[in-house]
């Protein structure tokens, strides 16, 4: 039995692939995560990697179910993502996002905090190459924020892991929760990179600025790792249920106005993180497995969004809604797999993201959260409008400007194939998945009522969106960047340092001119007296001078004799 870290075979491996070329990169990457997904199967669960350190000890590799199912998504993700990108000649780009993936994988199985915050910074410096890869301006502006982001999530997490460790004595990853100080900074650390409200900003903005392989690659792994800790450390902590709640509703709004495609995914990602954190608050063993699940078959149907949207690009140059249309003519493959992806968000039965969703609301019906059990299906029943109908007809079916052109490359179509059959394969037969989550499953999915009901939610959402577009209530696609709470920092704080920067110019110029002034009358005043003409620079006669020296000399008498009598 081989017990290796299974994150580390991805990582190792990506120091491979700038020396590799052709087919052998290929082969080789794609080798890389089918063997660490036969090693996550093969693993014994325990702690099988214990070092000691720091008068702790370590745990590199700590198995369990809760890690197991993460483990093997992040595999099966990194394999799609491989396949998607195989058409990429940069090798630093690839080799990234192998690190990227193996990092998050790490993190997954790390029982250690330690160990933990080690992946939680490779993660993010991994990660910015895939935004900075893409060469614009707009790219490197949006990389240098999301490291600010991800790299203060990682300084909050060593500050609270320290805090703990004093408080505590143990730096154990296993249920931290909120009662001291060390808890709640690695609350906030988490929280960060799971967006939470007022945190998020970073996700639509990055994520559509990557490149069109690399946003695949990000959709998977940051915001999942998160939930994961999450449910790792904070599982049944209530306040996650109000900050899920309002995570799956408050971006619906811009991501019904957003005209870049890929930020709309990128809004409708963070109101899925919503349902997923909802359940990690609730805490209960349904809630969690709902909680997981969902991260699981999120993964698959956002990245075949994420996928079909970057095919699209990738063949016109542009994901803005307002420049695409009837292009289900030249790629009807690809409109078939964006098709599959928005039946999966939108919870249509027979699709993956049926089986997930309604595992968290019936823990939210089942444990009396009426309020956030309504705010969810409302959240539920606005993803056909927001994704699930916006997406497939704007880019493939509505009238617009786009021109003939070819459909995506056979890697692309085969990694958005393997995606679409993987939803529907969850779909159909949730046991697939349930019988891998972290606690015993007993939920029938299929009952008559559930499914009549997910049906009539879906149908009046779909006469709604209808509606809305017959009568021109739906808003207008426009090419515009629509801020959200990033307007405190690009426009806010922009403005306040244009105007403390005109304020301080001026003080700065009425000092320097004021100090100008009293450093010439200083200079003035000390050539008059010590230059060629001043006064005590003359020459003077030496009877004068012999004349003082007598004066000097008869003062000096009289006082001495005046101290002697």
């Amino acid at each position: 039995m081989i017990e290796f870290p299974p994150g580390l075979i991805l990582v190792l491996g990506a120091l491979l692939v700038p020396v590799l070329r052709g087919k052998l990169r290929a082969a080789w990457m794609l080798a890389l995560p089918v063997v660490g997904f036969v090693l996550i199967y093969m693993l014994p669960e325990g702690n099988l990697i214990p070092v000691p350190a720091f008068g702790q000890e370590l745990e590199l590799l700590r198995v369990d179910r809760l890690s197991r199912v993460f483990g093997y998504i992040f595999m099966i993700a990194s394999l799609l993502g491989v396949i998607y990108a195989l058409h990429v000649r940069a090798a630093g780009e690839q080799a990234a996002s192998l690190v990227y993936a193996g990092a998050a994988i790490g993190a997954v199985f790390a029982g250690d905090l330690v160990t933990l915050f080690v992946y939680w910074e490779l993660t993010a410096i991994a990660s910015v190459f895939l935004i900075l890869a893409r060469r614009t301006p707009e790219a490197r502006a949006a990389a240098m924020r999301y490291l600010i982001v991800q790299v203060g999530s990682g300084v909050l997490l060593l500050a609270g892991l320290i805090v703990r460790w004093h408080e505590t004595g143990s730096i154990a990853f296993d249920n931290i929760g909120l009662d001291g100080a060390g808890g709640l900074l690695i609350f906030i650390a988490f929280g960060i990179k799971c967006a939470f409200p007022l945190l998020h900003n970073w996700l639509p903005d990055s994520y559509s600025q990557a490149t069109v392989t690399g946003t695949v690659i990000l959709s998977a792994f940051t915001t999942k790792l998160a939930v994961y800790t999450l449910a790792r450390g904070y599982a049944g902590t209530e306040e996650l249920i109000w900050i899920g709640v309002i995570m799956a509703v408050f971006p619906m709004f811009y991501a019904v106005i957003e005209n870049d495609l890929r930020r709309v995914l990128a809004y409708s990602l963070n109101i899925q993180l919503g349902f997923m954190v909802v359940g990690v608050g609730i805490g209960t063993e349904l809630a969690l497995n709902g909680a997981a699940a969902h991260a699981f078959t999120h993964i698959i149907y956002k990245a075949l969004l994420f996928m079909a949207v970057g095919a699209v690009m990738h063949r016109t140059g542009t994901a803005l809604a307002s420049e695409l249309g009837g292009l289900y003519k030249s790629m009807p493959w690809t409109a078939v797999f964006c098709i599959v992806g928005a039946a999966s968000i939108a919870a249509v039965p027979l699709f993956g993201g049926f089986a997930s969703k309604s595992l968290i609301l019936s823990a939210a019906a089942k444990e009396g959260y009426t309020g956030a059990w309504l705010a969810l299906v409302f959240a539920s029943a606005g993803a056909l409008i927001y994704v699930g109908l916006k997406v497939p007809i704007f880019a493939f079916f509505a009238r617009g400007p786009s021109k003939p052109v070819k459909e995506a490359p056979a890697n692309m179509l085969v990694a958005m194939a393997a995606a679409a059959i993987l939803s529907i394969v969850i779909g159909v037969f949730p046991s697939a998945l349930y019988n891998q989550l972290p606690h015993p499953v007993s939920y029938t999915l299929y009952t008559e009522s559930h499914v009549l009901s997910q049906l009539q939610l879906l149908l009046f959402s779909a006469l709604a969106f209808t509606v809305a577009m017959r009568l021109g209530l739906y808003p207008a696609m426009l090419r515009a960047t629509n801020l959200d709470t990033d307007w405190f920092y690009r426009r806010l704080a922009r403005r306040f340092m244009e105007t403390a920067y005109a304020l301080g110019s001026g003080s700065y110029g009425r000092f320097r001119a004021i100090a100008t002034r009293r450093i010439e009358r200083f200079v003035f005043q000390l050539y008059r007296h010590h230059g060629p003409q001043g006064v005590l620079a003359r020459t003077w006669p030496t009877g004068s001078m012999v004349l003082w020296v007598a004066i000097l000399l008869a003062g000096y008498l009289l006082l001495y004799f005046t101290d002697i009598f």
